[in-house]
Order: structure tokens, then sequence, then C-alpha cells
């Protein structure tokens, strides 16, 4: 199976030391969120684990214990943007702290196990569109030999991202001037040896050279664990979201970021919360296990169908 850590929270940055003791430990409690008396117990042994994806916007916490999970096999979604403490309130310092780290971390694993995420792209006065390019060359430039692939995206506006960014005055743009726009970050892509690609967009960016990609993508994973994988598309996502099937360990209002455009959280009160029931050594995250759940075993198994050579 593949592991997703995690669509819904930033494991790496707020929740690796109890990450790190759920692999000790081989397996981990997830609660449904469509029915949050449904837990499902899920071994997360390296037996059935055949690729991590991790998502962050900062995995430092995680840099000095990655010899933890030498038994696997995985990669990062790395997000680093241009925005400041108005749209991502809980970051470091981009130019100062974050590209290190990107670096750093590159380093350590291959700059083909980091994937650059500037996304998604919100459009209005302060972050205009010369901003944007402006931003994206520098971090470009600074990851130049760090990594292969960049995945952009333009902003969508679930029910949590309109409450939450209630303040912000975003811009719209038409299908040519995003085009246009698209374009030229992919020409900078270009410049500095990336390919570009975008997630979950229904906008066509062929003619820019831009590709649809996927977050679990299919084609890396084989390439990073060396053999072929059996997987179907994953229908729990959005039609135009191209990912493969994985097993998410997160939960929902639990991220500590703050970002305004984020989809996962509903309300700093409930992240509280949440937050405040966080134990590093319980196999659940953010969350105590009562006597009115169910907890249940889910058969998970190696997707693995034959060894490849690049």
């Amino acid at each position: 199976m593949i592991l997703s850590v995690s669509r819904r929270t930033d494991i790496p940055n707020y929740y690796s030391e109890w990450f790190f003791n759920r692999i000790k430990e081989k397996y981990v409690y997830v609660r449904n969120p469509m029915n949050i008396h449904q837990v499902s117990k899920i071994n997360i042994s390296p037996d059935v684990v055949d690729c991590i994806v991790f998502w962050t916007k900062n995995p430092e916490p995680m840099l000095n214990k990655l010899e933890h999970l030498k038994d696997y096999k995985y990669y990062f979604q790395f997000t680093l943007t241009g925005y400041g403490k108005d749209i991502e309130p809980s970051l470091p310092h981009k130019r100062d702290e974050m590209i290190p780290i990107f670096q750093r971390l590159s380093e350590m694993i291959g700059k083909e196990k980091v994937v650059w995420r500037y996304d998604p792209i919100v459009i209005t006065d302060t972050y205009s569109e010369e901003y944007h390019l402006k931003a994206f060359h520098e971090i470009a430039s600074n990851l130049n030999g760090y990594c292969t692939k960049v995945v952009i995206s333009f902003i969508d506006f679930y029910v949590k991202t309109k409450k939450n960014m209630t303040d912000i005055e975003t811009i719209d743009r038409n299908q040519k001037e995003l085009i246009d726009f698209s374009a030229k970050l992919a020409e900078i892509a270009r410049k500095n040896d990336m390919e570009i690609e975008t997630c979950a967009e229904p906008i066509d960016l062929s003619s820019c050279g831009i590709k649809h990609s996927s977050c679990i993508d299919k084609r890396l994973i084989e390439k990073i664990i060396g053999s072929t994988i059996k997987v179907r598309k994953d229908k729990n996502q959005r039609e135009e979201c191209g990912c493969v099937e994985s097993v998410e360990i997160g939960a929902y209002n639990t991220c500590l970021n703050g970002c305004k455009y984020c989809y996962a959280n509903y309300s700093d009160e409930r992240v509280k919360a949440n937050r405040d029931l966080y134990d590093v050594h319980s196999p659940i995250l953010c969350s105590k296990i009562t006597k009115e759940d169910k907890i249940t075993e889910r058969v998970v198994k190696s997707i693995k169908e034959e060894q490849i050579s690049f």
C-alpha cells in the first residue's frame, strides 16, 4: 500500500515524534472523518508499506530522525511559496530558513525524492502575477539542482477555504490570462532544469509545456521502489485529481500552520481543542479512543508486481 502522511495535516512539522512512534510500533489508528466512531487499525510495517508520501511545509523536525525510515521507501511533497505572514502566519522565513531546509533534505535523500509545490496560487493586489513571478524565480533559482519537479495549482474555494479567507480579496483571472501567466512560470522552471506540472487543475496548460500531475504519483513511486505496482485511481478524490489510491493516516483540524487557504481546518478553536489531545504515545493522532468507538482492522497489503530496472 501507499501511505499518505498527510493530506489532512502537517505531520512532519508538528507530529513527527508521534509518527516515528507509530513506525516503531508498526500500526496506527485512524478515525473516519465521516463516521467519527469508526476507527481503523492499520498495519504500517515495511512488509505492506510500499511507499510513504509525506506532505509538509516544514520537514525540519524529521531531518535528524530519517534513519528510522531506513526500511521504507518515501518521498516528500514540500510546499514552498512566496507568501508572507498574512497568508501563512506560522511558517519560518522562506529565504533565511525554508530554502536551506529544502536544500538540506534534498542532499540527504536525493533531489528526485523532494517535489517542490508552489501552490495554491492566490492572486490579490499584494500577491499579483508580477509578485508571484518574482517569488517563483527566486525560489526556483535557489532550488536549481535540489529538485527535478515543481507542481503548481490555482486556489479552489472549498467551504473551509472561503471561511478562512473572508478578509482577503482575491482577483479572478480568465483562462487566457492564466495560460499567459503559467507560460511565464514554465519558462522559469525550464531555465532551472525543472519539470513543471499542475495539481488537480481542470485548465489545459499543455500549450505551455505543463502537464497534469498527481501527488500520489504511480510513475514516481515505481521509480523510487524499483517495482511496478498494481493500483487504481483514487475514486475518493476530485475528478481532476490524478492520484492513485493511498491510505491516509492524518486528522482534520490539527494543522498549526494556520494558512488562510487551508481546506483541512475549520476553525482555530477546533484545532486548539484537538491539539490539546495530542499524545506522542497514542496510537491515534490528536484524539482519544472511547467506549463508543468501534475499532476494525483494515486489510492492507503490498501492491508490488515485479522488479524493474532503469
